[in-house]
């Protein structure tokens, strides 16, 4: 139950009930996961939960739940409630998760739509469940991380896709220029419980973590109208705990490729194996299906190939060779498709807004759209799509500005010619072609400069 009347309180610490009121806070650290303190033994044994439930830990996992920001669950709490309510309920919840006898809520279902088609299903769950993960993945992530492969790079403390990336380039360099690209059918929602739980049980010794493990993979789905859905496979994507349980499901296969010698990477459900021929990428797939069919999973037939790495796409990056036969990597065409799509939603023409505020809009998605694709090798596909985006935002200008005697004023008044500014107001309604040219003039780039429009040329960084 949530507390109600009360007003949630921002402040910086986490103020609850607890034992450990003496501890100092630790740092957060800088990876994707913070770290808890390095796990012991003996707590890696028995005392995990005691660690989740440490004031310094707790503290962390909140700062990470307000930073994630995300929607309600099912019981309509929001971030910026969560610390009032656990100052009312704390000591109950922090009981129940020592004793093992806490039972986490159904998580909300939400579909989102896939940018090659279909929808993607999120299990959302409560802000106090996610709180709550986040505290075990903390404490989790330090006793599990260091057993896994290092070839695998998703959602782990001090590594990123751009890694995973660059070692797939590194494959393809040595001569290593067939890929084995496995795409696993539903991955998260087809995940067998009783087999993760195998795994983790010889890796977890505090039999309460595992049993609200077990709770949150069965704690069912409430879909749109109250309907609740049980669930019976799957880990929801949505929840902290989903990418950590991921990897120990995969750590099997990672560690059969690695005592077979063969080069590969991973992230999350992503699986790329390099080798030097098709024939032995056959028994390579061969293999995949074997390790995958033990763990109950299935191959996306339809998706997954054995072919030249410089035709397949890595975590929206593909591969191009130069005539010296130095491998470089480029933003994949159907990555730079979705961005074209998104930027044509941005600025269409009929969504009446400013230039000003569809700039903001702009700026807020290239950037992080820029700071992905930074490691590609082609400056001239950014040169490209700069002047792309430019062209659409002068279209939108004559649009905004509709009539002919508008336009002209305005043109004129941007230090276009008369004839040139007529010429355009004459035909104003057609409004990409007439910004592709005669407008540059009125609109430089440089006028884009000022409106702070971030460039996408210039980015290339060297690995």
């Amino acid at each position: 139950m949530r507390l109600k009347g009360t007003t949630p309180q921002m402040s910086g610490q986490l103020e609850l009930p607890l034992e450990y009121r003496g501890e100092a806070p630790t740092a957060q650290r800088s990876e994707e996961v913070p770290m808890a303190a390095r796990v012991t033994e003996r707590s890696g044994k028995c005392d995990l939960m005691e660690m989740a439930v440490r004031r310094s830990n707790l503290q962390t996992a909140l700062k990470r739940v307000r930073s994630n920001k995300g929607s309600p669950g099912i019981d309509g709490m929001t971030v910026d409630e969560l610390s009032a309510h656990l100052k009312g309920h704390w000591e109950e919840i922090r009981e129940q998760l020592l004793a093992g006898t806490y039972q986490p809520q159904r998580v909300k279902r939400r579909l989102i739509p896939k940018s090659g088609g279909g929808m993607r299903e999120l299990g959302i769950p409560t802000v106090l469940d996610r709180f709550i993960q986040q505290a075990l993945l903390q404490v989790l992530q330090s006793e599990l991380d260091g057993n896994f492969s290092r070839h695998s790079y998703g959602f782990r403390p001090g590594k990123s896709a751009h890694q995973a990336v660059c070692e797939a380039q590194k494959h393809v360099q040595e001569g290593y220029r067939w890929v084995v690209d496995v795409d696993l059918e539903k991955f998260f929602d087809r995940v067998n419980h009783d087999v993760l739980m195998g795994k983790l049980a010889r890796r977890i010794g505090d039999h309460r973590v595992l049993m609200i493990i077990r709770r949150y993979l069965e704690a069912g789905v409430m879909a749109q109208g109250g309907v609740v859905i049980e669930r019976y496979e799957g880990t929801p994507q949505g929840g902290p705990l989903s990418p950590l349980l991921a990897n120990v499901l995969l750590d099997e296969v990672d560690k059969e490729l690695e005592k077979r010698g063969h080069r590969f990477v991973r992230y999350a459900d992503d699986q790329n194996v390099h080798v030097r021929s098709r024939r032995a990428g056959e028994r390579v797939m061969r293999l995949l299906r074997k390790l995958f069919t033990g763990l109950k999973l299935r191959i996306n037939e339809s998706k997954s190939a054995i072919d030249l790495a410089q035709r397949r796409t890595i975590l929206g990056y593909s591969f191009w060779v130069t005539p010296e036969k130095t491998v470089k990597r480029r933003v994949s065409k159907k990555a730079i498709k979705a961005m074209k799509d998104r930027a044509r939603e941005i600025t269409q023409r009929n969504r009446g807004r400013s230039i000003g505020e569809v700039v903001t809009e702009l700026r807020s998605y290239l950037a992080g759209w820029k700071e992905y694709y930074r490691l590609a090798d082609t400056p001239g596909i950014f040169s490209d799509l700069d002047e792309w985006i430019r062209h659409r935002l002068r279209a939108l200008h004559l649009k905004q500005w509709k009539r002919g005697t508008t336009i002209y004023r305005e043109l004129r008044a941007r230090g276009m010619s008369h004839d040139s500014a007529a010429r355009v107001a004459a035909n104003g309604r057609r409004w990409w072609h007439n910004s592709a040219k005669l407008i540059n003039v009125a609109l430089p780039n440089t006028y884009f400069d000022q409106l702070q429009l971030p460039r996408l040329a210039g980015l290339t960084i060297t690995f």
